[in-house]
């Protein structure tokens, strides 16, 4: 193996190593935003204004945890 091969190799290993470590941010962060919106509704359940906030939060998780799964597979794909 010559050193540019085993440099590609690498940098290719460091960007797969990227893309799992931002998946996984992704999911934090959608997790924490159910988190949020689930503390809502356990402790604000007769505030009409806060159960809109904790729906809104419910459909900004959702939506980050599936823009996550499509970022981190066609990533996955382009690497292959």
């Amino acid at each position: 193996m010559t050193d540019t091969d085993i440099r590609d190799k690498l940098a290719l290993e460091r960007t797969r190593l990227a893309n799992e470590r931002t998946f996984l941010a992704y999911i934090r962060t959608g997790l924490s935003l159910l988190g949020a919106a689930a503390v809502l509704f356990q402790f604000f359940s007769s505030i009409n204004t806060y159960i809109a906030i904790a729906w809104v939060l419910v459909a900004l998780g959702a939506v980050v945890l599936i823009v996550g799964g499509f970022r981190f597979q066609s990533v996955n794909a382009r690497l292959k």
